[in-house]
């Protein structure tokens, strides 16, 4: 006989009883199976223990080296911009009549000394007045003489009575006309000679030629303006542009370093003069600064500064931590927190040491080092020191 007519008969001898104890039966275990399933899910979603080999939350937030600056005693720097100049600069025009100029003797950069000679203007009719005026003192002292003769033969008369004193007054005063005009010829023919002087434009002083505005054949007065202007002695300087608060921190006396424009030559040169005056619209002033001649040193031209100043206590800070945008200079740091915060800087002087952090920092901030670029604020990182800044 087969199993399903052996089941069949089973189920007849058992009854109906006896199937609905089986089915009973088996819903109980497959309701076990699946508490046991939810209890077993619940237990692995809900524990605490750390999955295996899973890196820890710390190691996301990248790495990033800082550095605690510190702060130390620094010799204060001022960096700026200005134009070079003759410091002593002398105006040349015509003082005289003035008039055709006839030659011109120097050309920009030529040395000249005082009272030397560069231009000269035509003289041709002034020198027929200055002999005219010579001329004059001949015939004024012809009269002299005469008045004199004149005077002396009459006091010989006065006593044989042939000569009344009056006429002795009369020829004594005719002759201290003549001399008077004598004098007045010798005097205007002074002043002839003088203006005649005049025609040759000199330099007031020795230096040098800076420009000249002239040439022979041009017609020139005293309403021409600048001839020639002259470097006094060949001085020179640098009107360095300086923020007003800057300025009070430089002393006259200070020594700074001049780098003209597209050129790496430097020379020294010293503050001889400070502005008294700040202008209303940069709220900068000026510092004169004194230098030597040297062909290098161009008037008009453009060139840096670098200035002493006082000495300051603040953070010094290699180039790769400082950054800028059109807000400004600044630096990022990291906060207790290990968070990213901009702080924003003012920069001071820069050397092969650093750059000097002229405010915006105390010295015992977190600083970022490197790969500050790549940060924005706000970001959680790994700060790893690198050691207080030598």
């Amino acid at each position: 006989m087969s199993d399903t007519e052996d089941r069949v008969e089973l189920d007849e001898v058992s009854g109906p009883d006896a199937a609905r104890e089986r089915r009973k039966k088996m819903w109980i275990v497959i309701a076990v199976l699946v508490a046991g399933a939810l209890i077993a899910a619940l237990m692995l979603s809900g524990g605490e223990e750390e999955v295996p080999f899973a890196a820890p939350e710390s190691a996301t937030a990248p790495a990033v080296t800082v550095l605690a600056p510190g702060a130390g005693t620094v010799q204060g720097a001022i960096n700026a911009t200005g134009t070079l100049a003759a410091r002593r600069e002398l105006p040349v025009g015509v003082v005289g009549e003035g008039g055709r100029v006839v030659s011109v003797n120097v050309e920009p950069g030529d040395w000249v000394g005082a009272g030397q000679v560069l231009a000269v203007i035509d003289r041709s009719v002034q020198s027929q007045q200055e002999s005219a005026q010579a001329a004059q003192i001949e015939v004024a002292q012809a009269d002299a003489d005469l008045a004199q003769a004149n005077l002396d033969r009459a006091l010989q008369l006065v006593e044989r009575g042939f000569i009344s004193q009056a006429d002795i007054d009369r020829l004594t005063a005719t002759r201290d006309a003549a001399v008077a005009r004598v004098q007045v010829a010798r005097a205007q023919l002074a002043e002839r000679r003088a203006r005649n002087a005049q025609l040759n434009i000199v330099a007031p002083a020795a230096g040098l030629v800076l420009t000249r505005n002239v040439e022979p054949g041009q017609v020139v007065s005293p309403g021409s303006g600048t001839l020639f202007s002259i470097a006094r002695g060949g001085e020179m300087e640098l009107l360095a542009r300086i923020g007003e608060v800057e300025l009070d921190s430089v002393s006259v006396g200070a020594i700074g370093t001049v780098t003209p424009v597209g050129t790496d030559q430097q020379f020294q040169c010293t503050v001889w003069q400070k502005s008294p005056v700040i202008d209303e619209q940069t709220r900068q002033g000026t510092a004169r600064c004194a230098l030597g001649y040297d062909p290098a040193l161009r008037p008009g031209g453009f060139a840096s500064i670098e200035l002493a100043s006082e000495t300051v206590v603040a953070p010094r800070l290699p180039e790769s931590a400082i950054l800028s945008d059109d807000r400004g200079s600044y630096v990022y740091i990291v906060d207790e927190d290990n968070t990213v915060v901009r702080r924003p800087i003012e920069v001071g002087s820069i050397s092969d040491e650093g750059i000097v952090v002229a405010s915006g920092l105390q010295g015992n901030e977190r600083v970022v080092l490197r790969a500050g670029g790549f940060l924005t604020e706000g970001e959680t990182v790994r700060p790893v020191t690198q050691g207080q800044a030598e």
